[in-house]
């Protein structure tokens, strides 16, 4: 588990000395106010806040994208400057999500991009900073992934359960029957050889 939290503070100074090489700023600039458009009355006239491009949220987005488009880090700073402005960091499931061609992620077998499968929030908030009921304050609990939900990733696990399912759909959908049970038994024994 230590291993796993020393991984977090790593991929942030990564990030961030690629972006001092090449001379860009560690916190993008707030958008300038727009004049509020009266064709628009729905329209937002307020500045985007400024984006720290030093949390755990702007390296990863930053990496996911770069990591997808095979090209460096700092082509895709402005890419993860909108995604952390317009959705924050549940933003990233979006975008892991966009990556794999709008497809849905099960976390349960698909390691998390920000929590790298630990099913907790990798940057430790406390309790004040997550908003929990007074209740909780004192209880020792975890705060799940804002990205995953606290999923847990156990594909192994979860696999074999899976095979188990299907084996029970398998004969049921079958029937009874001497063919069709022999049958049954051949395809669930290649498909646990497989896992």
């Amino acid at each position: 588990m230590t291993r796993l939290f020393t991984e977090f503070p790593q991929r942030i100074a990564d990030v961030t000395t690629q972006l001092t090489t090449q001379g860009i700023p560690l916190t993008a600039p707030a958008t300038p106010v727009i004049p509020p458009d009266p064709d628009n009355p729905w329209g937002s006239s307020h500045p985007a806040p400024p984006v720290d491009r030093t949390t755990l949220a702007w390296c990863t987005a930053a990496q996911m994208l770069a990591d997808h488009h095979h090209t460096a880090v700092e082509r895709q700073v402005l890419a993860a400057d909108a995604l952390l402005r317009e959705l924050g960091v549940r933003g990233l499931a979006q975008l892991h999500s966009d990556l794999h061609n709008d497809a849905p992620i099960d976390y349960r077998f698909t390691r998390c991009p920000y929590c790298s499968g630990l099913g907790e929030d990798p940057t430790l908030p406390d309790c004040r900073d997550v908003g929990c009921p007074p209740q909780y304050e004192f209880a020792d609990h975890p705060h799940n992934c804002p990205v995953c939900r606290g999923e847990d990733y156990q594909p192994t696990w979860f696999a074999e359960k899976r095979i188990t399912q299907l084996d029970r759909l398998f004969s049921d959908a079958l029937g009874p029957g001497p063919l069709q049970d022999s049958w049954y038994r051949r395809l669930a024994q290649r498909l646990r050889r497989r896992w």
